[in-house]
């Protein structure tokens, strides 16, 4: 990982301005408090994995607060999930409110008002914080935000599955290629999403609601069937007995995006695996695109651009490393 930030580096009367700085940066923007800026101590350590970024951190008492005008000012749209490992901090957002201590996990999400506070005194908290796009999770935003600042165990269960990686990757070997962060975003999200999944059907249990029910089945039904060209909305709807509008409709109860595009990313993100795969560097671009769906290579090149802002060849090349600077050394 890449040490962003080091207070040992910087004069104590410059620290709080160069915290604020950076995490806003780093991380999102914030209104810091620090009860005693002579004796802040804080460090910072980074690692991008795609549009995801794990971060390493370690400080002693502050108060930190994102307000609804920060929000307006600049709002990456990011769900940041944080585990404690050392010492208590705690947070409220969206009228819930958590006391993490070690191995506690929680989720905040960068487009609602929090207020978080570390009150360590002459010890200080050590964290590991995993953020990405919101619009990664495939779960309701409405559900997501129901588990925002309430604790999540990172002991047991899914949970400590989560946990485990976050450690291993803030505590394991520096070097790591574009195609490896690739690799560690998709693990990233998919263990979220399947911590929020595991407490969203604990308190919620799908099989009270049909709806729910079939829209889980149609999500298992698209990513069974993304390498057909021939998967549109209309055809699930016809596999699974419902009007084309009813489907629709489930959708916007449950997901995030429409079905359209819900295959599009997904048939895209299979895409960029296949790229980043070293094994598959015989299969040229175009039989990858077919095998996703895209019949036309023009069609696949353009969505693609959208989807992950580089051109496929330059994204199977390589240059996505050094656009994101991932593969260099790092400094500890």
């Amino acid at each position: 990982m890449l040490t962003v930030f080091d207070s040992a580096t910087i004069a104590a009367r410059d620290r709080l301005e160069a915290w604020r700085n950076v995490t806003a940066a780093s991380l999102i923007s914030t209104v810091l408090d620090i009860p005693d800026p002579e004796v802040f101590t804080a460090r910072l350590r980074a690692m991008p994995l795609g549009k995801a970024q794990i971060s390493s951190m370690t400080y002693t008492s502050l108060f930190s607060r994102r307000s609804p005008r920060e929000i307006r000012r600049s709002d990456p749209e990011y769900v940041q999930i944080a585990l404690t490992r050392a010492g208590r901090q705690g947070i409220e957002q969206n009228n819930a409110s958590a006391l993490l201590g070690p191995g506690g996990l929680v989720v905040y999400d960068s487009s609602m008002p929090f207020e978080a506070v570390v009150d360590s005194g002459t010890s200080a908290v050590d964290m590991v914080q995993l953020q990405f796009p919101r619009k990664l999770v495939p779960l309701p935003a409405r559900q997501v935000a129901d588990l925002c600042a309430v604790p999540l165990p990172g002991t047991e269960g899914v949970g400590r599955v989560l946990a485990a990686f976050l450690t291993a990757v803030a505590d394991g070997h520096p070097c790591c290629t574009a195609r490896d962060a690739q690799r560690l975003e998709t693990i990233a999200v998919d263990l979220t999403t399947a911590v929020l999944a595991h407490h969203l059907d604990r308190d919620n249990p799908p099989l009270r609601s049909h709806t729910h029910v079939l829209y889980l089945r149609i999500i298992a039904f698209v990513e069974e069937h993304l390498h057909h060209p021939e998967l549109r909305p209309a055809t699930i709807a016809a596999a699974h007995r419902i009007s084309p509008r009813y489907l629709h409709r489930i959708f916007q109860q449950h997901h995030p995006v429409s079905v359209a595009a819900h295959i599009r990313t997904r048939r895209l993100d299979r895409a960029c695996r296949d790229l980043a795969d070293p094994c598959l560097d015989h299969v040229t671009i175009a039989a990858i695109a077919r095998r996703w769906g895209f019949s036309r290579p023009a069609d696949f090149s353009r969505a693609f651009h959208r989807h992950t802002g580089i051109p496929p060849r330059d994204y199977r090349n390589g240059r996505l490393e050094e656009a994101q600077s991932v593969g260099g050394p790092a400094t500890d």
